[in-house]
């Protein structure tokens, strides 16, 4: 998962760019209207998009030439319908995407959040779709998408770096599916030193090989997943590296779903240096019965789960959730190395557990109903403000 000298070329141009010299009027969109963006496409390689009102149920199409910068500048807003595929594009080569300093992409998905996401009720865009080959994108803010924020496809050589993706106003106010970041049918994808409030996945990879997703923190939502794979065109998804993440307050920590009844594999995926805190249902989970309206409990024989990686992966369950929890049928799973596992917290102990390597030396009764031995912040905090007042 070396950086290739491309992709350190992306970045060294990236840091000798200066916000300070604009792109001309000509390469500028800006106001209320899409109607220029053709011909800036067509003619600018330094695009500016500025204090720009995406009109309701148009897609803000950012199909660039090669070798082109592409910088976010000010308040990006859209207009409200009811509609499929995404509020922005952006597809190219050699591309570089830049998010200037005060800027933010608002997809204001309160007017289309019912709880229900994509499973019924209102039409929703998804937020922004990347097909990109040897490019970077760096420093977007983005605040409250409609359904999933960015969806990773058919991409190649891409790093994402430094991107804040706020939606905690879907806690209160019904979003739902607002994954973070999905990658399906693309190679050595980077997601990197990055900051997620959402609910649903912070990372979800269906398919593909050769992602890092490295120094990141996911507050809320469903954790760090592999998948869910199984039903697609591509089912392989294989040479992953999550490493040094943090997850807090969400359902799962670490996941690997398979879709029930279907085929896959799941192969050299590491799991490193992983920190959850105060997760509500499972720590650690491994299921062959995903179904998106529920699990089914009958884990699918036809996929392939080998060469998996746990390693230093510590933190809290919630007392009512599970630390450790693996549903796959006889066969499924090879040559797993399991090592340092501290998940604690939650005190379900009857929790019925399958398919694990016998070589693997990992049993979910060594981990569940394991009281944490850690104080919460918050009642920390508490104590001695009452220490305080005495």
């Amino acid at each position: 998962m070396r950086l290739s000298l491309l992709t350190l070329s992306i970045i060294l141009l990236i840091e000798s760019y200066n916000f300070s010299e604009s792109a001309t009027s000509e390469c500028t969109l800006t106001g209320n209207s899409l109607e220029n963006l053709s011909s800036i496409l067509t003619t600018c390689k330094e695009i500016s998009i500025v204090n720009l009102h995406v009109p309701a149920g148009e897609t803000l199409a950012l199909n660039a030439q090669d070798n082109t910068i592409i910088t976010f500048q000010g308040m990006i807003t859209f207009g409200y319908k009811e509609m499929s595929g995404f509020l922005i594009t952006i597809r190219g080569n050699n591309i570089t995407v830049v998010g200037a300093p005060g800027h933010l992409l608002d997809g204001d998905g309160v007017r289309w959040w019912d709880g229900l996401g994509g499973n019924g009720g209102k039409n929703k865009p998804k937020f922004i779709q990347f097909r990109l080959t040897n490019s970077i994108v760096k420093g977007l803010n983005v605040k409250n998408s409609p359904k999933h924020c960015f969806t990773i496809t058919n991409s190649e050589n891409v790093i994402l770096t430094d991107i804040t993706y706020n939606n905690l106003d879907g806690d209160t106010q019904g979003g739902h599916n607002t994954d973070a970041f999905d990658t399906s049918n693309s190679k050595n994808v980077t997601i990197t030193n990055s900051v997620v409030f959402n609910q649903d996945d912070c990372l979800a990879i269906n398919s593909g090989s050769g992602h890092a997703f490295t120094n990141n923190y996911c507050y809320g939502g469903h954790g760090i997943s592999i998948g869910s794979v199984g039903g697609r065109t591509n089912n392989v998804v294989e040479n992953i590296l999550i490493k040094n993440n943090t997850i807090v307050n969400s359902e799962n920590g670490v996941r690997i779903k398979t879709n029930y009844n279907t085929t896959g594999i799941v192969t050299n995926v590491t799991y490193e240096d992983i920190t959850i805190e105060n997760i509500t249902d499972y720590g650690f989970l491994i299921r062959g019965d995903y179904l998106n309206g529920g699990p089914t409990g009958q884990p699918t024989r036809g996929f392939e789960l080998s060469h998996l990686t746990f390693r230093n992966i510590r933190g809290t369950v919630q007392s009512k959730g599970t630390n450790v929890y693996i549903l796959l049928s006889d066969g499924v799973a090879s040559n797993w190395t399991v090592e340092n596992i501290g998940i604690v917290g939650g005190l379900k102990r009857d929790v019925r557990c399958l398919g694990i390597p016998s070589d693997s030396n990992f049993s979910c009764e060594d981990h569940n109903g394991v009281h944490s031995p850690y104080v919460s912040f918050f009642l920390l905090s508490t104590l001695v403000f009452l220490i305080f007042l005495r």
